[in-house]
């Protein structure tokens, strides 16, 4: 009886991980995984936990958590498969799995040996099964390797494709704001002269790929864990300065001028595409789930200042501003309330600071510190 129990809490390991690896590679929804999901999250506290001991190395520190979690990952797999088949086969050995030559051992390390043997496939073991049923076991063992393996390569390979795509949308919007972390100069390059019909293309192509930034987490959750040294990469400040965008369009641009901007198919694209983003990275990762409460009173002084100093800009491109700054400050203040919590939890989970993550909006009078926004005519930097 004790074996018949030992073998089925075997079999019900194997197709735990089984489950794990279809959820993660195959239905590829984020959270889903049973075990993939909580070992990225838990590797990522540990790695959170030693790199606030060390803040010299912090960022060097993190940057190595999402390779290390596909290491993992695939580890557990492979060593929770072979601790499966190792209880299935520790009862046989002796009788249903027998030595070549010699008397054979019955220990589980000796188990754990054959049954790794059979998922990598590379039949160098002295042992040998001599049932029908464990004949059929090790073919079993064989093709749930050989099938783990390969969807391991593929899923890794869609994962660097993946988060390609993301750092190459978060540097061209950092480009695009002049390295500046500042949507306020992005508008402005976007609508040079008071002229959006040649940047709007641009804005229907980030259109585009905000909805592909959101599908590539949603596919492959791990890609928030890879966070890079450079504060360009983060993904909490692309979409800020992508949410950003879209809060000045909708609140700083003349109503009359630029009405068929602000209506555009394109900025609500790129809108409803990153709330979504960070709205279900909220609710999957977020220890707190969704960042709830009002804005601080701090907060809205400091954005205030900061929607002026952007109107400032955007009047230096000689884009036409609104007509009421009252209201468009207040537009502003209620368009970033909806947003902007959701950026600090993040900063605050990816152990980023604000100032890094939001610089302008730390400090909004840097934007006067520029240069002029004419010498962009003959100068680039």
């Amino acid at each position: 009886m004790l074996a018949v129990i030992f073998m089925f809490f075997g079999a019900l390991l194997i197709l735990l991980v089984l489950l794990d690896v279809y959820l993660t590679v195959l239905y590829a929804r984020m959270g889903n995984g049973i075990i993939s999901h909580r070992l990225a999250c838990w590797t990522w506290y540990a790695f959170r936990a030693i790199a606030k001991r060390v803040p010299r190395y912090r960022d060097r520190l993190l940057s190595f958590c999402g390779p290390t979690i596909l290491v993992l990952m695939v580890a557990t797999w492979i060593f929770l498969l072979m601790c499966g088949g190792a209880m299935v086969i520790k009862p046989a050995l002796g009788s249903g799995v027998q030595a070549h030559q010699g008397a054979t051992p019955t220990d589980f390390v000796t188990a754990l040996y054959v049954a790794g043997d059979a998922l990598t496939t590379v039949g160098a073991s002295d042992m040998a099964p001599r049932t029908p049923f464990y004949r059929l076991f090790y073919t079993f063992l064989s093709v749930i390797g050989i099938s783990v393996l390969t969807l391991t390569v593929t899923y890794f390979l869609e994962i660097y494709n993946a988060l390609q795509a993301r750092n190459t949308y978060v540097v061209k919007v950092h480009h695009a704001s002049n390295n500046t972390g500042d949507a306020a100069e992005a508008l402005a390059g976007l609508g040079a002269g008071g002229e959006f019909q040649y940047g709007y293309a641009h804005l229907a192509e980030m259109g585009a790929e905000v909805a592909e930034l959101h599908e590539v987490h949603h596919f492959y959750a791990v890609l928030l864990y890879f966070r890079f040294p450079e504060p360009y990469y983060a993904l909490g400040r692309g979409v800020l300065v992508t949410l950003d965008l879209v809060t000045l369009i909708k609140s700083a641009l003349d109503d009359q001028r630029y009405a068929w901007l602000k209506e555009s198919a394109a900025v609500t694209q790129i809108w409803r595409g990153a709330m979504r983003t960070v709205t279900e990275l909220s609710i999957v990762f977020l220890p707190q789930g969704l960042p709830e409460g009002e804005p601080d009173p701090k907060d809205v002084a400091r954005w205030r200042r900061r929607y002026a100093a952007a109107l400032r800009r955007l009047r230096e491109a000689g884009i036409t501003t609104i007509a009421d700054e009252t209201a468009g400050a207040d537009n502003y203040v209620t368009l970033r309330a909806q947003w902007d919590r959701y950026v600090h939890a993040f900063a605050a989970h990816m152990v980023h600071p604000m100032d890094v993550i939001d610089p302008i909006g730390e400090r909004p009078e840097e934007a006067d510190e520029r240069q002029e926004f004419t010498q962009r005519l003959r100068a680039v930097g």
